[in-house]
C-alpha cells in the first residue's frame, strides 16, 4: 500500500499543478471566463485537460525530492502563470471593448451606457455589441478550440519545474497590450474620420446660420451614419480581432 501511494503521489501532484494553472487561466481567457459561464462547466474543463495533460507528463518531468519540493510554491507559480496567460490571451476583448467605447463616443451613443454583463460594469451598445459578436464568431470558428491548444502548449515554453519569469510575461502583456490599443483605435478609425468631418460641417452650418438648431438636427443623422458604417466595416473589425487573437496565443506556440 506504501509503495502504490508514493506512486500515485507524482501523478497526484503534478495533475494539481496543471489544474492550477489551467483552471486560472480557463477564469479570464475569453469564451471561458465570461461571468455567464457556469463555473462548474469551467471547473470540469479544466479538470478534464489537467488529467489529460498531467497523466503523461508526470513521468517524464523533473521535479526535485520530496523533502526539498515547496508545493506551495509551486501552486502560487502555477496559478500566476496561468492568470498572466489568460490576460494577455484576453487582450483581444480589451480591444473590442476599447474599440465599441470609442465608437460610442464618436457617434453619440455614449450616453446609451448600460451594465456589461461580460465586464461587469457600465458598458456601450457598440461595445456590448462587437464583444457578443466576437465571442459568437470565437466559438463557431472553433477559435476557442486554439486557445486551449495554446494552453496547453504553455507546459512545452513555461515548465512547471522552471522558475516562473513573470519579468517575461509582463513585458509580453505590456507589448500585446499597446498592440490590443492601436488595434481598438483602428477598428474605430472609419468613426472617428466620419466623425471630424461631420463636426466640421456642422461648425460651417453654425456659423452660416447661427440661429439654426443643427446639432438637434444633426444628432439624428450622425447616429444613422454611425451605424451604417458599423455595419459596414463589420468584417474589418473582426479580421483586426482575429488577427490580435491569433498574435495573443502564437507566442505560446511558436512552432
Amino acid at each position: 500500500m506504501i509503495a502504490i501511494e508514493s506512486f500515485l503521489a507524482r501523478e497526484i501532484l503534478v495533475v494539481g499543478l496543471v489544474f492550477c494553472r489551467v483552471g486560472s487561466a480557463l477564469m479570464v481567457l475569453p469564451a471561458f471566463g465570461e461571468p455567464y459561464v457556469l463555473s462548474r462547466a469551467r471547473l470540469g474543463i479544466a479538470l478534464a485537460i489537467s488529467i489529460l495533460l498531467g497523466l503523461p507528463m508526470s513521468s517524464r518531468l523533473d521535479l526535485p525530492p520530496p523533502e526539498a519540493l515547496n508545493v506551495g510554491l509551486l501552486v502560487m507559480a502555477e496559478v500566476v502563470s496561468g492568470l498572466l496567460i489568460g490576460a494577455i490571451i484576453r487582450l483581444v476583448m480589451f480591444a473590442i471593448h476599447f474599440g465599441g467605447a470609442l465608437i460610442a463616443m464618436q457617434s453619440g451613443l455614449a450616453t446609451a451606457a448600460f451594465f456589461d454583463p461580460q465586464e461587469a460594469t457600465q458598458g456601450t451598445i457598440t461595445g456590448n455589441f462587437l464583444a457578443t459578436l466576437a465571442l459568437v464568431i470565437i466559438v463557431v470558428a472553433d477559435a476557442h478550440l486554439l486557445i486551449l491548444e495554446a494552453l496547453t502548449a504553455s507546459f512545452a515554453l513555461i515548465e512547471i519545474n522552471r522558475a516562473l519569469e513573470v519579468a517575461a510575461l509582463v513585458e509580453i502583456l505590456v507589448r500585446l497590450g499597446g498592440r490590443a490599443i492601436e488595434t481598438g483605435l483602428r477598428m474605430a478609425a472609419p468613426i472617428v474620420l466620419l466623425s471630424l468631418v461631420f463636426y466640421l460641417i456642422l461648425g460651417v452650418l453654425n456659423r452660416l446660420m447661427p440661429s439654426f438648431q443643427v446639432l438637434f438636427v444633426a444628432m439624428p443623422l450622425q447616429i444613422a451614419l454611425a451605424l451604417g458604417i458599423i455595419m459596414l466595416s463589420l468584417g474589418t473589425i473582426i479580421e483586426l480581432a482575429a488577427g490580435l487573437l491569433t498574435t495573443s496565443v502564437a507566442w505560446l506556440d511558436p512552432v
